[in-house]
């Protein structure tokens, strides 16, 4: 630690967010980066704590060396920062960009003052490793002769898939969409995070060995005994993404449509793929609203603002967070708190405690959303009670609407249970550890643990790389 003081001194600084009224005009991801020194003096916020809880606890799921790297960037040691960060995070460039930072969460500093930049540190450091050409291929140094299927290519999936490879097994990776990396190619906006950034890890990821099978949907175009004979592990990655539906009336109507569709479809049309026009969701001229207020709902919003939305306003069952963090959640949990978003800042109104009742329309297509407000609270049996208020009925505009309440868990395939692999409340059924009931299968990520972080993810397929590798080295001996 260069200034001991230096935390009293230096104020919290991150990347500047380009103006609404420009950023809404282009697809492209819209931060103004920090230069070098801004950076080594946001290193030199770090406390280098005695027990750093950014990194343990409550904080990073991948265990990131947190203080021993913002110091390397305070020093200018970009490269040995670069080597640090990689040694526990495979692809710090998507977490410093998608991230919801819960390291920041449990940073000592947060409890005086705002936290250290943590994630704008790890995005300088990935991004600059792969600018000066540090982030050479690591294929292994000897073949094991084992091979592992891997089932889905998101987060989890390509972690696993890298450690297993530089352990020296042969991978092979399968994706059903037409480009590998899940909901990192389909599902995150480009002005989130632009798909050159995923291209050139896939770059590394081919170049160390890793076999991509996309556009091959396991248990059609690749079958159950195939998967079985011919590989010695499967790793299922397949992520959780069955939405949370809607049942109220009009849900039928044109124009009611899940949040994956839309951004999926926005995704397609940057990529040049085809979309047919019969099926083509557009916000143009249109007033959206969006059910569901975390980040996929907004996402939605500030993809529909840059469509053309006549208005876009988003709807939320909860109350209002409050400003600060709550006492529910003392440090170092994750704060509930009120958090305004980039599409907040273009234009999107948000309404608290309201749920919708129905939906009405016109020649089958969808005009009105009519809803009630709420109040949510606790029941005697522990569950969540939400009660209508009195008289409190209400109806808006409605061209476009979106569902984005969230995930219940993994796709229950036929395919899944051919292959002996159960579900337990939505998500695959794995014993104390990432093995299932069936030996040599194991599962990662939201697959396994249900809709959770991108960091939660890589930290899966990491550890479950490590338990394949033990089961495959045990069947040597």
């Amino acid at each position: 630690m260069g200034d001991p003081r230096g935390f009293l001194k230096l104020r919290r600084a991150t990347p500047v967010r380009q103006a609404p009224a420009q950023r809404v005009m282009h697809w492209n991801e819209f931060y103004v980066p920090l230069t070098d020194a801004a950076l080594a003096e946001q290193g030199a916020r770090c406390m280098d704590c005695g027990v750093p809880f950014c990194q343990s606890g409550t904080g990073c799921p991948v265990r990131n060396v947190i203080p021993e790297w913002n110091e390397l960037v305070r020093r200018g040691r970009w490269r040995d920062a670069s080597v640090l960060l990689h040694s526990t995070n495979n692809f710090p460039e998507l977490t410093g960009r998608l991230c919801p930072a819960p390291c920041e969460s449990a940073c000592v500093l947060s409890l005086v003052d705002e936290p250290v930049a943590i994630r704008t540190i790890e995005q300088a450091i990935a991004d600059r490793a792969f600018e000066e050409g540090w982030l050479s291929p690591e294929p292994p140094r000897r073949e094991t002769g084992h091979s592992v299927a891997v089932v889905g290519s998101g987060p989890a999936g390509l972690a696993a898939a890298q450690q297993l490879r530089r352990a020296g097994h042969t991978v092979t990776v399968f994706e059903r969409a037409k480009r590998a990396g899940g909901l990192l190619q389909y599902g995150i906006p480009d002005f989130k995070l632009e798909k050159h950034v995923v291209e050139r890890r896939m770059t590394q990821l081919v170049a160390e060995g890793i076999a991509f099978r996309t556009g091959v949907d396991v248990g059609t175009d690749v079958s159950v005994a195939e998967l079985s004979t011919a590989f010695d592990a499967v790793c299922l990655a397949m992520g959780a993404c069955t939405p949370r539906e809607l049942r109220v009336p009009g849900r039928e109507l044109r124009g009611v449509h899940l949040a994956m569709d839309l951004l999926r479809q926005q995704n397609e049309r940057l990529f040049g793929e085809h979309v047919d026009p019969a099926h083509e969701i557009s916000a143009r001229g249109k007033h959206v609203v969006i059910i569901g207020g975390g980040d996929t709902g907004s996402d939605c919003a500030g993809t529909c603002i840059r469509q053309g939305a006549k208005s876009v306003t988003q709807f939320e069952l909860m109350p209002q967070p409050p400003v600060t963090r709550a006492s529910s959640t003392p440090w170092p949990l994750w704060p509930m708190q009120l958090r305004t978003s980039h599409a907040h800042d273009e234009g999107t109104e948000r309404e608290w405690n309201t749920a919708t009742t129905a939906f009405s329309g016109e020649g089958g297509a969808v005009r009105r959303l009519h809803g009630v407000r709420v109040d949510v609270g606790v029941a005697s049996n522990g569950s969540t009670e939400v009660v209508p208020r009195a008289a409190s009925e209400f109806d808006i505009p409605a061209d476009l609407v979106v569902l984005a309440m969230g995930f219940q868990g993994t796709e229950d395939a036929p395919w899944l249970r051919e292959l002996g692999v159960g579900l337990k409340r939505g998500v695959i059924d794995t014993r104390t550890t990432y093995e299932t009931q069936v030996p040599g299968v194991f599962a990662a990520g939201d697959a396994r643990r249900g809709a959770s972080l991108i960091v939660w993810a890589i930290r899966e397929g990491r550890d479950a790389a490590e338990e394949i590798d033990q089961y495959l080295s045990a069947r040597v001996s």
